[in-house]
This record gives C-alpha cells, structure tokens and sequence, in this order.
C-alpha cells in the first residue's frame, strides 16, 4: 500500500507525523521499559519498531527505528551503542513490508527471523571488535555472553508485535488511516 508522497503534502505530513510517534513509542519502550543486562539493557522496543516498517514507507520506518533507538541509547546513559543501534535498527526495518492490506502478515512474522540475527551479530560484533579497540576473540567471546539477553529482547519484542498487530488489524487501521 505504497502511497507517492511526492505529489501529495498530505500525505507526507501523515507519514512525517506517524514517524515521530513511532520514534517516540521506540523511544519508550526502549528507554523506560528495560531490564538492565550486561553492558546495555533488554527491552521490546523493537517490537515498536516492527510495528513501523509494517504501517510505514521504508524510509519513514528506518527514521522512526534510528531516532528511537538512538535516543534511547543516548539519554539512558548507553551514548557509546550510539553507532550500532544505527546499523541494526536501519537494517532491522528492511525486513517488514508495509503493502499489505494486514499487518500481521506471513512475511512480516517471518521477519523477525533474520531480524534476530542482525541484532545478535550487529552488536555482538560492535561490542567484540569496536568497543574492543581492536578484532580480538577474547572480546569476541565475551561479547557472545550477551546473545541470550539478545535473545529475550527479540522474543518480547515479538510478543508485543504480535498483540498490537492483531489488534490494530482486528480494527482495521490500515484501511481507517488510509495507510
């Protein structure tokens, strides 16, 4: 249901708006709902995220995943993840789609598969290697302890993605919101 915003400032403005909510929704539960663990935190922000890149235009989702992680990184104390939170929440977001009619799709379930891997290896490999100073496999290792907070944080995620998804399909919010 991809919409040309190009020729239609309203629907731009709709999407630059649902775009800063989104951010803000990441942001929340990110920021305020975590469990602190290892050296960052586990949260279901990601399942906001999911939420997103199913409701938005690719370039929107990517905004909203970027500005709510980063946010969340950085004014929860975490600046240093910063670069990271970059990398995964931009690719993390490439892999719902937004064009179809549902948003709790086959696809967009399925999506969460490789969404797991960006986030483990993304940030185990950060944490191993730059925040390291250097490719090191002792930090490599020690950075692999944190793959089952990893872990937790995508299953929340999903949980949370899965509830909200049903229910804004059962309210028929696509069609609602023109979106």
């Amino acid at each position: 249901m991809s919409v040309n915003t190009k020729n239609n400032p309203t629907e731009k403005m709709r999407y630059i708006v649902l775009t800063g909510l989104f951010s803000a929704l990441i942001f929340i539960f990110t920021a305020c709902l975590h469990i602190p663990s290892g050296s960052g935190f586990t949260h279901a922000g990601d399942g906001i995220l999911y939420l997103a890149a199913c409701i938005l235009p690719v370039p929107y989702a990517v905004t909203a995943g970027i500005i709510g992680g980063t946010l969340a990184d950085g004014l929860s104390g975490f600046p240093v993840w910063i670069p990271a939170t970059i990398a995964v929440k931009a690719l993390t977001a490439l892999f719902f789609t937004n064009k179809s009619a549902k948003i709790l799709t086959f696809r967009n379930i399925c999506g969460i598969v490789p969404s797991l891997a960006v986030c483990i290896a993304g940030y185990t490999l950060y944490e191993g290697t730059v925040l390291a100073k250097g490719f090191s496999t002792s930090a490599l290792i020690a950075a692999a302890a944190q793959i089952p907070s990893y872990c937790v944080q995508i299953l929340a995620s999903t949980v949370l993605f899965i509830i909200t998804a049903a229910a804004l399909d059962k309210a028929d919010f696509r069609r609602k919101f023109r979106l």
